[in-house]
């Protein structure tokens, strides 16, 4: 609690407030970006705008809406907002990281925390008071059901986030399934982003259980830094939203992913072959494993399967691999000593410059212009 109206603390979350609804506005009113994943975007903004102005009306005894609503409705406003913006968050991650994502029935169970938590208030009566730890003397103490409300107000949005960035980690690692090159830009501060709301709310359940053990004072002050942390990450959610969202690649749908159970057949075996080593087909770049199949007049399922198991690899090492191996032999061909190394990667079927670089080292461990160099090919 604090001596005076309004300290830096308090502008902060006042700041957070106005900004999360003014981007929550924002980006309901872009045409372009109106997709599920910026509406989901929008209701997150929401509910960390009702959160952060519901924490400041019961802590700050300055700031008045009125007796009733700050006494009896701010309660359930905040827990409402603490138990959904785990849910939020990792909806807006899934709507932007899997593909044909729809909001469906199945998805109402996302909010059981929030209406869980509010109807033990309601039939406990539970008001601001019983929150702050403020009960007259006389009166009943429910401390163990608030403090249950406040351990589970910390969990459940750590539970969320954690499933978050499970689920940006199990889309970057789709990726490589599916894709023989992609830029890594946008799944990499997908995953920071996710990852700093695990942060941050990590955080906010250490200080929480610290707080059982310090002065009030201690804990008030490591919880601030929280307010701080969010501050930022909404606006790096935003402006990647903005910018990045748009641009991941799409993995194929769930149904879909499931790898064949059987041991992948010879005669598909001997396909995937012979489509490497007699057509050559990883030449043609930016090739995902759709096109692959297709080629090949064979389904995804049996394709992956067949590199997953028989190969032990997944798509994108698959392909590189052989294009790598088209650089070296491009690269010792005295016949090709005209050729730029950028020649070379163009015609392995690379189409990044990085990319060929980074993966051509890691597998020789040499640059292309030492390998080039260490052959004889002047």
């Amino acid at each position: 609690m604090k001596d005076y109206i309004f300290n830096i603390h308090d502008v902060i979350l006042m700041m957070t407030v106005a900004e999360s609804i003014l981007l929550a506005l924002l980006q309901a009113a872009m045409p372009a970006q109106n997709r599920l994943y910026g509406r989901l975007l929008s209701a997150f903004l929401l509910v960390i705008a009702t959160g952060s102005a519901t924490t400041l009306i019961l802590w700050n005894d300055q700031v008045h809406i009125g007796p009733t609503v700050d006494q009896y409705w701010i309660p359930y406003f905040l827990m409402a907002a603490l138990m959904l913006k785990g849910p939020a968050l990792y909806l807006y991650v899934a709507s932007i990281t899997r593909a044909q994502f729809t909001l469906r029935p199945t998805h109402l169970v996302h909010l059981a925390p929030a209406l869980v938590t509010c109807l033990i208030m309601a039939l406990f009566a539970i008001d601001s008071n019983d929150l702050r730890h403020l009960w007259a003397m006389g009166d009943e103490q429910p401390e163990r059901l608030v403090t249950f409300l406040w351990d589970s107000a910390k969990l459940v949005p750590l539970v969320y986030s954690f499933a978050a960035v499970a689920l940006v980690q199990r889309y970057r690692s789709e990726l490589k399934d599916e894709y023989s090159h992609f830029s890594s830009t946008e799944p990499r501060w997908l995953n920071i982003l996710t990852l700093g709301f695990f942060a941050s709310w990590t955080w906010t359940m250490i200080v929480h259980i610290l707080a059982k053990y310090t002065s009030p004072e201690t804990a008030d002050y490591l919880g601030i830094a929280d307010n701080y942390i969010t501050f930022i990450l909404i606006n790096g959610l935003f402006t990647y939203s903005l910018i990045y969202a748009h641009q991941l690649l799409e993995t194929r749908a769930e149904e879909t992913r499931a790898p064949a159970e059987d041991k992948p057949s010879e005669s598909a075996i001997d396909r995937v072959k012979a489509a490497m080593e007699t057509d050559k087909i990883y030449l043609q770049q930016n090739l995902n494993i759709e096109q692959f199949s297709a080629r090949l007049d064979l389904p995804v399922k049996e394709v992956s399967s067949v590199i997953n198991k028989h190969f032990g690899t997944n798509f994108f090492e698959f392909i590189n691999t052989y294009r790598v191996e088209e650089a070296k032999r491009l690269l010792a061909d005295p016949k090709a000593t005209e050729k730029t190394i950028l020649d070379i990667l163009l015609e392995s079927g690379f189409n990044s410059k990085s990319a060929f670089h980074r993966f051509f080292k890691r597998l020789t461990g040499m640059s292309p212009s030492e390998y080039r160099k260490d052959k004889g090919a002047h």
